[in-house]
Order: C-alpha cells, then structure tokens, then sequence
C-alpha cells in the first residue's frame, strides 16, 4: 500500500505520524511511504533519515492526500485536511470526534475510512494508543502546573514540594488512570501533597500499593468534591469517558471558591474538558484566568516534547498500522475486535456509538457494514 505521512498544522504540533525506523519497517513489508518535505523536522528527523529509511519526500501535502491509500498523522485533520481527503481513503490518527461536531461533519461527507487511535482497545478493556500520550499528558500536566503556580505567571507563588519551613502544595488529580497514575509519579517526586480521585475502589488501591502513603486516595462516590477542589492548589483533570465527551466534575461555583492563584490542568481538553470553565488553549497562549484561578487547558499537550512523544506513539501505532497495510482494512478489522473499536466513521457511516449520540446520528454497527 501507498502510505502518506503530512506534516502536522495544527498550531504548535511538531510530532509527527511515522519515525524513519518505522517507515524503513513498513518498506521492509513491501510498502511505499510518501513523507512530507521536513514533515518531521521539529521532532528532530531529518529528509535524509526517511530518505535513507526508504520513504519518498514529498513537498506538498495536497500530492499526499492525492495519492496516499493510508494517510497516517497524530493530531485531528484541520478543515484544509479534511477537504482534501478522498472517498475511501483511510485515515488513521488522533480523532477525538465527540468534542469536534464540525470534525465529525466533514469526515462523515469525505465518505473516508476513518480509524482514531483512542477507540482502539485491547483484550482488559485499555486504550493501548492512546497510553503513550497520556502517560506524557500527565508528567507534563505537573510539570506546566508546577511552572503556572509561580508568581511571574500569575499563579499563588509557591513551590510545588515547598522547602524547609514552608509547606508542599496540595495537588489535586481527578481520575486514576494512566493520566493521573502519571501525573502522580511527578508530583509525588516533587514532594507535592497528593490527592487521587477515582470511581473504582480496586483502580485505588492499585495506586495506593503503586505509591503507598505518597498519595491520599479518594472514592469519587464517597467524598465531598468542592471541599477538596478548594483546597486545591494545583487541579490536574484526567477523566476519560472512551470516546466520548468529558464528564463536567468541577462547576463554575466551585472555580469560585477556589484560593486565588491556584492552577487548573485539564488534560481531557481533547474530549470538552472536564472543567467546567476550561477552554482548548495552545501552546503558544497556553493560558488563561477565571475567578482568579489559572488555566492551562493546551490541547495538544504531549506536541510540546515532540521528539519523545512520536517515538512513545509509533511504539504503540505501527503494529496496527503494519496489520492494516499488509491486510487491509477489511480483514485487518474484522480478525481484531479490539482493533475494530477504533473505527469511527466509514464511508459516511457512524460506527462510534458515543459520538453518533451526541451528535444525532444513527449509530452502524461496524462489523455489520465493514464486509
């Protein structure tokens, strides 16, 4: 198959979608791979690398969607992208559709085949793409909330793990999967006083075995959560509904009650936030303030280690990429159930359950319609 790698134009996003020892692992299977021209660059692969690797530079992102079987990328396609994708083409990226109706509009009209790395599951019900760059999302979230708390930034001024006579700041993390299991790991080592809450009494006390009296564990059914959000100096959202829009946990009424200079990082942006005042920022303007209480809210948080965050994506994308290409989608997704949830719209047709009900279309089974 003809593999197309564009170069990411999402503002600020500078991974990109294959590494050149992945490209020479699809052309080792028979594969041809068109990248970009400096497509990789900012994540420190040079033309040469994927010449080298095996792949053809191409200077123009219209000639790769133009010829590409497989368009393979990180982020979401931007509105240029999607009116460039063709019918039956197969697009395998980061989707996020449930927070995106626009999105989901020209992908369902573009009549493509497209495949979101977060739906994909495997056989304990995980997310295997998109652990890679939640793992990164949350040791960033710590370490952009820690910077935010500084005074220069309109944060409390304090140090997240405090110093000899002055206390650690109180780091509030909702959600204990791979975000806030990862996210634990820097506050914990930064000596913060950290709070964990969860809805699954087993996921607590893994963390708890994981961390020991590092972390103060919370059911999310047995707590008073505006009690502990306005203890908060740092907040760091990581509640995920698969594939579907972010749970709205923290109000309006509560960001009002927190202390003044206290930090948000609401890594779930990508699916609407889990904040009730959070909006998707960049990296560029990262932030903002509500009710004295500042908002870190990038989008795209793992794009700011590019380098590191597409070497952890493409150890977790191209097995399936590679199964994709060698057998095509039909057989690739139907021999693979885990495989199959990541399909998300085909040729017109919502096969996401999740975002056909938000956004009101009729829901197809996808392995009814992928035969």
């Amino acid at each position: 198959m003809r593999i197309g790698v564009p170069k990411e134009i999402k503002p600020q996003e500078n991974r990109i979608g294959l590494t050149p020892e992945s490209v020479k692992t699809l052309v080792s299977e028979g594969h041809e791979v068109l990248i970009e021209n400096n497509g990789g660059f900012e994540a420190g692969f040079e033309n040469d690398q994927y010449i080298k690797a095996g792949a053809r530079i191409v200077n123009k992102a219209s000639d790769i969607f133009n010829d590409a079987e497989i368009i393979v990328k990180v982020k979401e396609p931007q509105k240029v992208e999607v009116d460039m994708i063709k019918e039956n083409q197969i697009i395998y990226t980061y989707l996020h559709l449930a927070a995106a109706k626009d999105l989901t509009e020209g992908l369902v009209k573009s009549k493509s085949i497209n495949i979101a790395y977060e739906t994909v599951t495997d056989n304990n019900g995980r997310l295997p793409l998109l652990a890679p760059m939640s793992a990164v999302a949350g040791r960033m979230s710590v370490q952009a909330g820690a910077h935010c708390l500084e005074k220069n930034q309109k944060g409390r001024g304090i140090l997240l793990g405090g110093a000899p006579g002055g206390e650690a700041a109180n780091v509030l993390i909702l959600g204990g999967g791979v975000v806030g299991e990862n996210a634990a790991i820097i506050a914990t080592g930064m000596k913060a006083k950290v709070h964990i809450i969860d809805k699954s009494e087993a996921r607590l006390k893994q963390l708890v075995e994981m961390f020991g009296d590092k972390i103060i564990p919370h059911q999310s059914d047995k707590i008073d959560l505006t009690k502990l959000v306005t203890q908060a100096d740092l907040l760091v959202g990581g509640v995920l509904i698969p594939g579907a829009e972010a749970p709205k946990l923290v109000t309006k009424d509560m960001i009002k009650l927190m202390k003044r200079g206290s930090v948000i990082v609401d890594v779930a942006i990508d699916q609407g936030g889990c904040v009730e005042t959070s909006k998707p920022t960049t990296h560029g303007d990262p932030t903002y303030i509500v009710d004295d209480v500042v908002h870190y809210c990038v989008a795209n948080m793992p794009g700011g280690v590019p380098r590191t965050s597409t070497f952890a994506l493409n150890s977790a994308t191209l097995p399936y990429l590679v199964k994709l290409a060698n057998k095509g989608y039909q057989k690739a997704l139907s021999e693979d159930k885990n495989f199959l949830a990541g399909l998300n719209i085909f040729k017109g047709q919502v096969t996401y359950k999740a975002v056909a009900d938000i956004f009101g279309y009729e829901y197809c089974n996808p392995s009814d319609i992928i035969q």
